[in-house]
Parts: structure tokens; sequence; C-alpha cells
């Protein structure tokens, strides 16, 4: 069971998300059924680092990851898994509210630098 200390909502993870000035809020897909997915991505070079989105009611982010550590992280933490609609070698989904906020702020800076 797991103890939910400070639960993040959408546009708190954002905020959390803008880690510098070259971070960008988007909204990238035009379909209804996409449309409100905020993408946080670099100014400079517009490439994505996170994909915020909600599944079953549960607050998620898509962050870009090393493959060998993806699988460490997945075989070590059952709040993280392969990412939702992303290369799942590359990419984790990541339960907003049940990882530990300083590994979720060491994730979202690790895919952050990976996509520079």
């Amino acid at each position: 069971m797991f103890c939910y200390n400070n639960p993040m909502n959408k546009d708190e993870l954002i905020k959390f998300c803008l880690l510098n000035s070259d971070s960008i809020l988007t909204y990238p897909f035009s379909d209804k059924k996409y449309d409100n997915l905020p993408v946080i991505r670099h100014k400079s070079n517009n490439k994505w680092f996170a994909l915020i989105f909600l599944q079953d009611n549960i607050l998620y982010v898509n962050l870009k990851c090393n493959p060998i550590d993806a699988e460490i992280l997945r075989d070590n933490h059952p709040y993280i898994t392969p990412a939702w609609h992303m290369n799942k070698s590359h990419w984790n989904k990541v339960d907003v509210n049940r990882a530990p906020k300083k590994l979720l702020k060491n994730l979202i800076q690790e895919s952050f630098n990976l996509t520079k």
C-alpha cells in the first residue's frame, strides 16, 4: 500500500517539468481525443522530454531514459513501466503520485539532458 504525500495535479507537474529557460509547454495534438495532452520540450531544438497525461484517472508522465537505466528502474519500482505510446526501450511511464518527488525530479532532469 502506498501513501500519497502531497499528491501533484497536472498543473503542478507541468511547473515541476519546466526546468529552465529552455523548457516550454506545448499542446501539439490537433485530434480532439488528445488535444489536452501537455508536452514539455526544449525551445532550442523542439525535442520532447515529457508527455503528461491521465490514464484511468492516474496522472502519468512519459520520460526519456537510457535503455539500461529504464530496465533497472522498471525492475525496482512498480510505478515505473514502459511508456505509453512511445518507444518502450527509451521511454518510461511514471505514476507521478507514487514516485518519490526527489526521484521524479531526477528522472525529469535526466530526460531533459538526454534530449538536448
